[in-house]
């Protein structure tokens, strides 16, 4: 099967076990794939394993220019309890950058999260991407 759509989003990271820590912990992100570039550069591929989309963490010096809170990557979680959890362990862990916000149909139950370099992590309960999703490819004409 050929990949095709959006397949991955890549960040720099500086400290790759305290990002892959990170993502494990409030993404259930595992490593899938991990290498050391021919420069040395360490890329490691993460993914929840739920679909054919990977997050590619790169090993550099410095972030830059760190997602933030507009610029985010999006989790969703099965409960409001999962993300009331998960956002206890972020502000005991100090990484809680937005507490709990309920934003109604179709945002839901979402806070941020701040990874090891400053990039955001929302997570969410009852965002309805899937029920938007799946009437837009019910329109799209056959072939």
């Amino acid at each position: 099967m050929a990949d095709v759509g959006l397949t991955h989003v890549a960040l720099p990271v500086t400290n790759m076990e305290a990002s892959l820590a990170f993502y494990a912990t409030y993404a259930q992100m595992r490593v899938v794939h991990r290498r050391t570039a021919p420069d040395g550069t360490e890329v490691v591929w993460l993914s929840d394993q739920t679909r054919p989309f990977v997050l590619v963490l790169i090993q550099a010096s410095r972030v830059e220019a760190p997602l933030l809170p507009l610029g985010h990557l999006g989790i969703g979680c099965a409960t409001r309890q999962e993300v009331d959890a998960l956002c206890a362990q972020a502000r005991s862990a100090g990484c809680l950058r937005q507490e709990p916000t309920d934003s109604g149909s179709p945002v839901g139950y979402w806070a941020f999260l701040s990874d090891p370099d400053g990039h955001t992590l929302e997570i969410a309960h009852g965002q309805e991407i899937g029920l938007t999703v799946a009437p837009a490819d019910a329109r799209q004409p056959a072939g």
